[in-house]
């Protein structure tokens, strides 16, 4: 499916606006998530981030998908890491979700990168279970290289769950910016601030549920913004921007950009 550029509602590309409107998975309520049309809608919408999920395929393509396995959002079978890229590729990723969007293949991390170029900002989240032990040729060097293959350092997060991706992205290309999810078995008795020292991150992402107010308050006296996921409900949108909080992650980004524009209107 060919989707033309549109700069309908085009979004600033700055990680320094007060708050970001994040799109999960794209527009996932609108569109099968993490497919080329719920990024599209995402920036309709005018989200200020998309973020997406990448692993590798069994010839170390990278794809946007988050499940580990197919079953739940493709008409596959088994582990997607296990699948050649062409195997992946034959897939039909949206039925599950609309007959609409029968036949929507599962993208690749190029095709993304081509649609939300100069567009919009991008969080790329690596699943851990594509995180290896070889640092030189794993998951994060295909990521980077592509991202600054398409000249998009400025404009590109990653972030994962796997405290080693941050080091190996640093070392890879130190202009690109990282974000910690936050992940307790990890992170011990450490603290966001204490985190974000040790791993050098530009973000710290958590849930609504693992947020503290002390989080907030130590991530905004070093100057780190906090991203919260995944939030739908316009109450708890209202009660996380008015709390402080620099982003959050929708389902529904239409209907949270009209939250924080309403918000942060009226101060």
């Amino acid at each position: 499916m060919h989707l033309q550029n549109s700069e309908k509602k085009k979004p600033a590309l700055t990680f320094s606006k007060p708050f970001l409107v994040i799109a999960h998975r794209g527009d996932s309520i609108s569109a099968p998530e993490n497919t080329l049309p719920a990024f599209q809608r995402a920036i309709d919408a005018g989200a200020d981030m998309i973020e997406l999920d990448v692993q590798l395929t069994s010839d170390n393509v990278p794809v946007v998908f988050h499940d580990a396995t197919l079953e739940k959002h493709s008409n596959g079978f088994g582990v997607l890491s296990d699948f050649p890229v062409k195997k992946i590729r034959s897939l039909d990723a949206g039925s599950w979700f609309s007959k609409a969007f029968a036949g929507e293949k599962i993208p690749l991390l190029t095709e993304v990168l081509e649609l939300v170029k100069n567009r919009i900002l991008l969080n790329i989240e690596i699943k851990p279970e594509s995180v290896t032990e070889n640092a030189d040729s794993g998951i994060e060097y295909k990521v980077c290289e592509l991202v600054r293959l398409f000249g998009m350092e400025e404009q590109v997060l990653i972030s994962s769950f796997d405290y080693r991706v941050f080091e190996r992205v640093h070392n890879i290309d130190p202009a690109i910016k990282t974000g910690l999810l936050y992940n307790r078995e990890q992170s011990g008795r450490l603290s966001p601030a204490e985190l974000m020292q040790t791993y050098q991150t530009f973000s710290f992402h958590c849930s609504r549920w693992q947020l503290r107010k002390k989080w907030i308050k130590e991530c905004r006296q070093i100057g780190v913004p906090i991203y919260v996921y995944t939030v739908n409900g316009r109450r708890t949108m209202r009660s996380l921007i008015k709390k402080g909080i620099a982003g959050i992650f929708s389902d529904k980004p239409e209907r949270l950009k009209e939250v924080s524009g309403r918000l942060l209107a009226t101060g």
